[in-house]
């Protein structure tokens, strides 16, 4: 310690360049957890050395945040495949990588701080280069933590809108806001600071809550995509969708009106010409074609994608979306079974059903209208609660059980969730299936939830489990004397433990 007071290196080991460059080449690049947590443990470590000069600590933060960077896209990767995963592994995951993005930025938010408080420093004038990617890289940090919190639909706190809000602002003030930078050597294309918020703007406003996860990375990638398109502005212009104030902890919002009071802190953006060039993307992926240039980070079959470009049309339109049916505000409680297997015991109506009945977790509902529910949930310990989970939910003093599926999912805290409910039917009956070459024999037969109402005349639907659907393959089942044939038009849809596929009836008496 007494000859560092003589020494102008840091008192820290990635101060000699030699042992960065050797940490960097021992990291365990073949097992991406380790990699990325012996990086993190690096990040936690530089935040209390001392003696670095600025530009030097933003060289090494970036040169590790760069070394780090295949291994977090692997973990994403993983995370965004969560059957192969246990709960456990998730939680893991999902902390490994929301944790590096917060350090990571609170480093660079340290060099673009320490390089502000002294300008006249040696540092800092070496710093100033490299200023327009510390800001954009910054603000991509913090982007990305928004949206490992919108995976798992957490509340969004006002510290992380002003972090993304408030370096905007000076890179701005400061003249470099626009200035184009590769974000990181192996990411094609150039990006600014303006484009790093923008997305995060874009992001926010295009409702993450009503999506899957997998769903939100692929809207996340198709974000980036488009917004080539849209329009961000100092003023509030005819077309403007959206606007925001950047200096305050309040996310973007829809433009219903103008701010009462103009602030030269705020900003607005519409989607310009995006829109028409996602309704030429849709139409193209409709016929079953994914572009090659579309940059999704894999490769995904069009049915996945299509709801994606469809939900982004609806929310970068130039009107809001209208709700189909007004929303009535109630006060009452739900009992609410979840999975298709006991979705599927509940409307069989057998003696199974009482002991179902029983296990049913608790709801207030918050509001009804023709087409669901909106309920608030205080127990967050259940696992399985996400977009695209299959319920089936008894109001209290109501006749019969509904079949619904969880369209939105929103924690306003870490103790409450919003939860909206798309309702099914209301007259769902279990039903065994088997198909039309193998007869009435017990053997082969496949569990349905016959929807029986809201279906265009001669056409039904049915819930299955996974993978039972096949559009080559016609089903038939018996109810109340009669026999049912289904000839398969289209699976309908996917969710997250069952099927819905979309059939022509035929009935006989």
């Amino acid at each position: 310690m007494i000859l560092n007071i003589f020494s102008s290196r840091p008192d820290h080991p990635l101060g000699d360049p030699k042992e960065l460059k050797r940490a960097i080449a021992e990291l365990p690049l073949d097992k991406s957890f380790k990699a990325v947590d012996e990086v993190y443990g690096w990040f936690e470590s530089l935040h209390q050395a001392e003696g670095f000069r600025v530009d030097h600590l933003f060289d090494v933060v970036r040169q590790l945040d760069e070394a780090a960077q295949a291994s977090i896209r692997r973990l994403s990767r993983d995370y965004l495949n969560p059957q192969r995963l246990s709960k456990n592994e998730e939680r893991r995951l999902w902390s490994m990588c929301y944790n590096y993005w917060g350090e990571v930025s609170s480093l660079y938010a340290n060099c673009i701080d320490r390089a502000r408080k002294n300008p006249k420093d040696k540092g800092s004038e070496a710093l100033k280069t490299s200023l327009p990617l510390a800001v954009a890289r910054l603000l991509a940090a913090r982007a990305t933590q928004l949206k490992w919190v919108e995976y798992r639909y957490g509340p969004i706190g006002e510290d992380l809108w002003r972090g993304l809000g408030q370096p905007y602002l000076a890179a701005e003030a400061a003249g470099f806001a626009n200035q184009p930078v590769q974000l990181y050597p192996a990411q094609p294309g150039l990006t600014s600071v303006a484009q790093q918020y923008l997305h995060a703007l874009i992001f926010y406003s295009s409702s993450m809550d009503n999506l899957m996860p997998i769903e939100i990375e692929l809207a996340d990638r198709l974000i980036t995509h488009f917004q080539a398109g849209f329009v961000f502005s100092n003023d509030c212009l005819r077309d403007s969708v959206y606007w925001v104030d950047a200096a305050s902890g309040v996310p973007p919002t829809r433009l219903a009106k103008q701010p009462g009071q103009l602030l030269k802190t705020q900003r607005f953006f519409s989607p310009g010409p995006a829109p028409q060039a996602l309704n030429e993307l849709t139409r193209v992926v409709e016929r079953g074609q994914v572009p090659v240039d579309l940059n999704l980070g894999g490769e995904y079959p069009p049915k996945v994608l299509l709801p994606v470009l469809r939900h982004l049309a609806t929310y970068w339109a130039p009107e809001p979306p209208q709700r189909e049916h007004p929303r009535h505000a109630v006060k009452t409680r739900i009992a609410v079974l979840q999975g298709f297997d006991d979705c599927f015991t509940v409307f069989a109506g057998n003696v199974a059903r009482l002991g179902k009945e029983r296990t049913a977790e608790s709801w207030v509902v918050e509001n009804v209208s023709l087409g669901g529910f909106g309920a608030g949930v205080d127990d967050l310990g259940a696992e399985w609660l996400k977009i695209g989970v299959l319920l089936c939910m008894h109001p209290e003093g109501g006749e019969n059980w509904v079949l619904g599926v969880v369209r939105r999912y929103n924690k306003d805290s870490d103790t409450h969730a919003s939860v909206g409910i798309q309702a099914l039917s209301k007259y769902a009956q279990s039903v065994e299936l088997r198909a039309r070459t193998a007869g009435f024999s017990a053997t082969g037969a496949v569990p349905g939830i016959w929807l029986r109402e809201g279906n265009t005349t001669g056409e039904t639907r049915v819930v299955l489990p996974p993978g039972s659907f096949d559009v080559r393959e016609s089903l038939e089942f018996e109810y109340d004397n009669r026999s049912y044939l289904l000839t398969p038009i289209e699976l309908a849809e996917t969710g997250s433990n069952f099927e819905i596929g979309h059939y022509r009836e035929h009935v006989a008496d």
